[in-house]
C-alpha cells in the first residue's frame, strides 16, 4: 500500500513541475488556423511567385536574392539553406545565404503585414518596416535564458553614440526548429508629421504575433533602429528583408492598410 501511494504522489508532483517548466509559447496561445490572407479581404501580395519583380536591392547592387519552389535545410549542412533557382512562390538570399538587403519599390505607411520566413541554425535576419525599424529574426529555438530585443520577435534597439538604446524584447519565445517555416503579422503605425515636416509622434508596433502568438505589444519606437535604410523618418517609406547576416528564405509576404486589431 505504502509504495503505490509514493508513486502515485511522485507522478502527481512531477505532474506540476513539469507544468511550471513548460515554456511560455505552449501556454499562452492564440487561435491557429490558416494564414489571415486566406481568411480575411485586403491582402495584397508582394511576391509574384515568377520573379523579384517589385524589389531592388538596398545598396544598388545586382540581385543575387532568386525565387525558388521550395527550400531546403539538413543537418549536414545546419548553417545553410538551399534552393534552385526558378519561378517559385520562395526567395532566397543568395546562393552563398548572404547578399544585400532586399528592398520594396513601393512603400508604405500604416500597414497589417504578414510573411513567412525559415532560417539556418544561428540564423540572423530582420523585417524592417519602413526600412527603419526592425523587427528580429533569429534562431532563438530553444534558448532558455533572459529574452532580449536580439531574440526572434524582439523590436531591435537603436544604436546612439556606439552603444545599444532602448529595444523590447519578445514576451515569449515563439521560435521555431531553424528549417521550419515561421511566421510574422505585425501591425505597424507609421510616425506622424505636421505641415512643416516635424515629427509629432513617433513610429508604433501596435501588436507582432510569431507563429501566433503575441510577442509584442504597442511598442513605440522613437527613431531608427540599428542597421536600419540611410533614410529620414517619414509618413511613406519601403519595406526592407536583412539578407546581409545569414541564410534566410521568405514567402506569402501580404500587406494591407491598417485597420482595428481583432483578437480572438
Amino acid at each position: 500500500m505504502f509504495k503505490p501511494l509514493v508513486r502515485i504522489l511522485f507522478s502527481a508532483l512531477f505532474a506540476v513541475a513539469a507544468q511550471a517548466q513548460k515554456p511560455a509559447e505552449f501556454t499562452d496561445g492564440e487561435a491557429h488556423g490558416d494564414a489571415p490572407y486566406l481568411l480575411e479581404p485586403g491582402w495584397k501580395p508582394l511576391l509574384n511567385g515568377r520573379d523579384l519583380s517589385g524589389w531592388h536591392t538596398q545598396d544598388g547592387k545586382p540581385l543575387e536574392w532568386f525565387t525558388t519552389r521550395g527550400v531546403r535545410w539538413d543537418r549536414y549542412g545546419p548553417t545553410r539553406l538551399f534552393g534552385e533557382p526558378a519561378p517559385g512562390g520562395s526567395i532566397l538570399n543568395g546562393a552563398q545565404g548572404k547578399t544585400s538587403n532586399l528592398v520594396s519599390d513601393e512603400k508604405f505607411g500604416d500597414v497589417e503585414l504578414y510573411l513567412e520566413f525559415m532560417i539556418a541554425k544561428g540564423g540572423n535576419s530582420g523585417v524592417y518596416l519602413q526600412g527603419l525599424y526592425e523587427v528580429q529574426i533569429f534562431d532563438s529555438y530553444g534558448a532558455w535564458e533572459k529574452l532580449t530585443s536580439a531574440d526572434c520577435g524582439g523590436i531591435y534597439k537603436r544604436w546612439i553614440n556606439g552603444q545599444g538604446v532602448g529595444g523590447s524584447p519578445p514576451k515569449v519565445n515563439a521560435s521555431r526548429r531553424p528549417g521550419e517555416w515561421q511566421s510574422f503579422q505585425i501591425w505597424f503605425r507609421a510616425p506622424r508629421f505636421d505641415t512643416s515636416g516635424k515629427k509629432t509622434e513617433n513610429a508604433r508596433f501596435l501588436r507582432v504575433l510569431h507563429n501566433g502568438l503575441p510577442v509584442q505589444e504597442n511598442v513605440e519606437v522613437d527613431g531608427p533602429t540599428r542597421a536600419h535604410m540611410p533614410i529620414e523618418e517619414a509618413p511613406l517609406n519601403p519595406l526592407m528583408l536583412q539578407g546581409d547576416h545569414g541564410p534566410v528564405a521568405f514567402r506569402n509576404i501580404y500587406i494591407r492598410p491598417l485597420r482595428p486589431i481583432v483578437y480572438h
